[in-house]
Formats: C-alpha cells, sequence, structure tokens
C-alpha cells in the first residue's frame, strides 16, 4: 500500500492491524499478512482455480476502494512456483485496470524467493555481503585473534545465517559457496595459514556453517 505508519509508535501499528484486520474476508485462496505485505497463494490447475484467483484479485481491489485507500501495483507481482503449471502457463491476472507482471524471484523481507524454489541467487548475494564485511581487518587497529573472531561472529557470519532456516541450501556447490567465506577468514588470521581447515576451526572453537545450520533445525524441531 502507498500509506503507512510512523516508525517507532506503539499505537500506529496497531491501529494499521485493526484496519486491515478483514482484507481477507470473502477470499477463496490463502492470503497472508504481514504489516503492509500482503501476498495471494492459490493452486492452479484448471480455468476455474484461474478465475478464482482473479475474483480474489478483484475483491481485493474493492476493499481498497471501500476504505478509499489504494495497493501500489506497480510492485504487485506474480510469481509461478513448481514446474507442473499447467494451465496457468499463459493465465494473466489484473488488479484494477493494470496487468500484473510476472517475475522469476523477488525479494522478500531481505529474502530473495525463486520459483524453481532453488536458493543459489540468496547464497550468492549472502556471500557477496559477507565477503565484503571481510574487510573489517583495514578498519580495526586491533587485530589479535580473539577480536577477529568477535568481529567475524557479529559483522559476518550473521550475513551468511539471516533466516536461514527458511532457505537452508541442500546442494553442495550452495553449501561450499558459503563455507568458503568463513574458509578465507581463518586464513586471514596470523599464524592460521598454514594449517588446515579443521585444524583452524578447532584452534578457534568455530563450527563450519552447516553445522551450525544443523544445529538451528534441531532447535526449530525440539521447539
Amino acid at each position: 500500500m502507498f500509506s503507512g505508519v510512523p516508525q517507532g509508535s506503539v499505537l500506529g501499528p496497531v491501529l494499521f492491524l485493526i484496519f486491515i484486520n478483514d482484507l481477507d474476508l470473502n477470499i477463496h485462496n490463502l492470503l497472508f499478512k504481514f504489516a503492509d505485505d500482503t501476498k495471494l497463494c492459490a493452486k492452479i490447475s484448471t480455468n476455474e482455480d484461474i478465475e478464482k484467483l482473479q475474483e480474489d484479485l478483484n475483491t481485493l481491489q474493492e476493499w481498497v476502494r471501500d476504505w478509499q485507500t489504494q495497493f501500489n501495483v506497480q510492485q504487485c507481482k506474480v510469481m509461478r512456483v513448481g514446474s507442473g503449471i499447467g494451465s496457468n502457463a499463459l493465465s494473466e491476472y489484473s488488479m484494477g485496470n493494470q496487468k500484473l507482471k510476472y517475475c522469476f524471484e523477488e525479494r522478500d523481507l531481505r529474502v530473495i524467493m525463486c520459483a524453481d524454489l532453488k536458493v543459489g541467487s540468496l547464497c550468492a548475494e549472502a556471500c557477496k555481503k559477507a565477503n565484503r564485511m571481510l574487510g573489517i581487518k583495514r578498519t580495526f587497529v586491533v587485530r589479535s585473534t580473539e577480536a577477529m573472531v568477535n568481529l567475524y561472529k557479529t559483522m559476518v557470519r550473521p550475513h551468511l545465517e539471516y533466516c536461514v532456516s527458511a532457505w537452508s541450501p541442500h546442494y553442495i556447490k550452495d553449501k561450499l559457496l558459503l563455507e568458503q567465506v568463513q574458509h578465507r577468514f581463518t586464513r586471514l588470521l596470523p599464524g592460521f595459514r598454514s594449517l588446515s581447515y579443521d585444524e583452524r576451526l578447532h584452534q578457534l572453537r568455530l563450527w563450519t556453517l552447516e553445522e551450525r545450520r544443523n544445529r538451528a533445525d534441531l532447535i526449530d524441531v525440539l521447539i
């Protein structure tokens, strides 16, 4: 939506949630609301499914018209997920008088979602940010091993693990790409270059990134 609420207020977001509480009334398919982001999800197998999804889009347009607000249609996009898209291959959807554009990937809360559900693009983006942050070595005067490890945990590794429970890689190439960042960091420390990766991790009391992801998954399961 075009409108929003003041940042940092308590009452503003509460009033906004009350305002959009009935947004999903008379909607046939799944509708997810998070702050001012709205997602409409549907399984498309037949022409009837296409028509129901378009009806839902029309219902949303009626809602914003009744409540005198607007969706930013320029930022509304359609993503087909999966390989067996069937009759949905040539379908077109619109909001108001504007056709919605199709996209192969879209950023959602800083997580890149792809139509094929692969996370290669996300892993590449995470590695790019993390490698850029490895320049902290040139920024700080104190470069002791303990200080550098703490900086790595605080400023570099979070880029490799942001929302990782939702996109944990399963391809070896993506796992290795992420691990290379930590591999590179441990080689930068004085006296560690000649050691193997496992020996460096042991002395620094670090886990591999894959071990940390597995640990996070187990914690989620237990909770």
